[in-house]
């Protein structure tokens, strides 16, 4: 992490009130640097070619990004963006995490019953709509008006089709509106996926790092009516050959929510409290499923995908609190704020609309400091992170929603928004006991030793029993694993599933007024405090210096402009590429740096010269995995899978120095599924 001291400076000139600077910038489709551009690369996306990049992007609704790549549906995205997929299909006698998969014929390729691709198809601005509902509103009031008005227009927009997927999207931190409106594809199967040894090679400790040698590639195929998805109007083509150095590439993704425009009160918040306890929670989690997996072979292929899940999350947060630790970016943002706020105080017609939004973000987070831990415990985890106690809740929680208005439910049990849910409920997927109790036994003791054994929520949940003997008792005696019970449950009325004597049902029920409260406190009280405070300075800095900007991510359709660009870093040129000599060179023969057989074997027929992982200048955060890294002409040259060790500080801003995107070179990727592989099906689809 001391490296990533040398740029803290230039970071945080990215929340400064003037343009994004060169390379810099998550861009709305409907609002991409076209100009900015041109002047940088001579070259000038039209809409046509911005039309048909969004259309061949595809968003993986459980995070990550997706490309269309062939004309007969096929989706390439990265391998641990479909992990869980290929885990659920595994067993202890085949596991295709270890061992990889390939679909020799289209009829071998199972489903993933998890994933839910989405292609977005429109674009429409309700900025104005959601500025008329919550007008003169505040507090509860505001969150409600602003909870009803969504769900409104997400579900005239959907108009009950399950195969749309409409969302309005808070840009801005809610200076803007925008609904996005997706094609919807719940039949997604696995075509393709690597052994885990070259998908991730190098492990924990290479993630975040360049030089790379990763091959991170899955590649899955949509189905509709039980055939092929026809994508042939829109999909990227692999390039003939992989990008030069300096050449203008684009990656089209869904980058999560990023930190670059909030105030100062909210990095502290994150600083002191978001941060540590995510860090903390994180930290002991790791321990726990670290001592499982060592207990045996088959515990550890089962916590292995949970695993790499946890460790992934945890060495992202520590980047990020090492980013706002150092007092350097502090000051800068303060400098920029304090900018801002000196214009908007000079003017009266400014002050007195936006003048007092700063200190009444402040107030609010100082108000809810003491409720961090039970949000974290109640809301973020209020699941205790127990798949089974998931399901029992989505139950419990659908017998109450369905019977509301669709303006006054749960956002996720709104028509709109309810088959992702629904998706997830009667997953196919299977579910491990004794990780099951694992998970709910470190969660249930983590509330006690948070809120304390005299908390009333914490008597009324452990009682006279240990967490491990609850976890024990629900987990044993509850029917729930399976996916046909869930579906009999789903389908009954509430009266129904009322007299279910399921003991993770009841478990739910009796622990369900508690986690809503805590919910409707975060909502209606923080949240929507912040989002009433923050659109203000949002409109503030519209009013001084435009709209010439990107938004903060939002885990939603973005497109990025860079090139392929090496750096400097610690005294030393890290070239922009790596090639096929270095990953046997940096084999070990011990994990993590340990080949699997098929790269062993297929040493010969690889040109040593061959580009392997390649990093561009493309502004990137978590989300991005599995983005189609493509060039001018929209066609491959790359897959993103990765940012280096400076990128974990892109949540708070960008410097084009040194933030870096790692990709899987085009190059490899054929050359892989021809000489490694022998993917002849597959190579033969790629090259159509």
């Amino acid at each position: 992490m001391k490296r990533l001291k040398v740029v803290i400076a230039a970071i945080a000139l990215a929340a400064a009130l003037a343009p994004a600077r060169a390379d810099e910038g998550m861009w709305t489709f409907n609002n991409f640097p076209v100009d900015r551009v041109e002047k940088a690369y001579g070259f000038r996306p039209d809409q046509a070619w911005l039309d048909h990049v969004q259309l061949a992007s595809v968003r993986l609704a459980e995070g990550c990004s997706a490309a269309f790549i062939s004309a007969r549906g096929l989706i390439q995205t990265n391998h641990h963006c479909a992990r869980q997929c290929i885990e659920q299909l595994s067993s202890a006698d085949n596991n295709r995490i270890a061992y990889g998969f390939y679909a020799r014929e289209e009829k071998d390729e199972p489903k993933c019953s998890t994933i839910e691709a989405d292609q977005l198809i429109e674009i429409k601005p309700v900025t104005e709509r959601i500025a008329k509902a919550t007008s003169g509103k505040d507090g509860a009031a505001f969150a409600a008006a602003l909870k009803a008005e969504r769900a409104i227009i997400e579900q005239e927009c959907a108009a009950n089709d399950d195969n749309l997927r409409c969302d309005v999207i808070e840009l801005y931190n809610g200076g803007v509106y925008d609904l996005y409106k997706y094609r919807r594809y719940q039949d997604v199967r696995l075509v393709f996926a690597p052994e885990e040894a070259i998908a991730f090679f190098g492990g924990d400790p290479d993630n975040f790092e360049f030089p790379r040698y990763n091959f991170d590639v899955s590649y899955l195929r949509v189905y509709v009516d039980d055939q092929p998805l026809d994508s042939r109007a829109h999909y990227f083509r692999y390039a003939k050959a992989d990008a030069r150095p300096g050449e203008l590439v684009f990656t089209s993704g869904n980058p999560d929510g990023t930190y670059r425009f909030d105030t100062i009160a909210q990095l502290a918040f994150q600083h002191d409290v978001s941060l540590p306890r995510e860090i903390f929670y994180r930290a002991e989690l790791r321990g726990q499923v670290t001592r499982f997996s060592a207990e045996s072979p088959e515990n550890e292929r089962i916590a292995r995908t949970l695993l790499y899940y946890i460790e992934n999350g945890l060495k992202a947060r520590k980047g990020a609190f090492a980013t706002l630790v150092d007092p350097t970016i502090m000051r800068n943002r303060a400098a920029a704020e304090q900018a801002l706020r000196a214009t908007v105080d000079a003017d009266p017609a400014l002050r007195s609309s936006y003048g007092a939004a700063w200190d009444n973000v402040k107030t609010v987070l100082q108000r809810y400091r003491p409720q961090a831990d039970r949000f974290l415990l109640l809301v973020d985890n209020g699941d205790f992170r127990c798949t089974l106690l998931q399901y029992a809740q989505q139950l419990v929680r659908h017998a109450e929603e369905a019977g509301k208005p669709d303006s006054e439910r749960l956002s996720e049990y709104t028509e709109a928004q309810f088959p992702d849910t629904r998706q997830q409920l009667l997953s196919s997927a299977p579910v491990y006991p004794e990780l099951e109790k694992l998970m709910l036994t470190f969660s249930l003791s983590k509330l006690r030793e948070l809120l304390g054994p005299d908390d009333a929520f914490v008597k009324k949940v452990v009682s006279t029993r240990s967490p491990a003997q609850l976890a024990a008792e629900l987990v044993d005696g509850t029917g729930l694993g399976g996916s046909e019970l869930r579906k009999r449950l789903l389908d009954a009325d509430p009266v129904g599933l009322a007299a279910s004597n399921d003991p993770m049902i009841a478990f739910a029920r009796t622990i369900e007024p508690e986690l809503r409260a805590a919910r409707k406190e975060r909502e209606d009280g923080l949240n929507a405090a912040l989002t009433r405070y923050a659109s203000q300075i949002a409109r503030a800095r519209f009013k001084v210096a435009g709209t010439s900007s990107y938004p903060d991510g939002t885990s939603s359709p973005r497109l990025s402009y860079g090139a392929v660009a090496g750096y400097s870093a610690g005294g030393k040129q890290i070239a922009p590429f790596t090639i096929v000599a270095g990953l046997y060179e940096r084999a070990t023969g011990a994990r993590p740096f340990q080949l699997p057989l098929s790269w062993i074997a297929a040493r010969a027929a690889l040109s040593p010269e061959q580009p392997f992982n390649l990093v561009t200048s493309t502004d990137i955060v978590g989300g991005n995995s599995g983005s189609p890294l493509i060039n001018k002409d929209a066609e491959i040259v790359g897959l993103v899978f990765d940012g280096n060790i400076y990128n974990l500080g892109g949540d708070y801003g960008f410097d084009p120095a040194v933030n870096r995107t790692i990709s899987v070179s085009v190059g490899i990727l054929r050359e892989g599924l021809a000489n490694v592989y022998h993917a002849d099906r597959l190579v033969s689809e790629l090259i159509r």
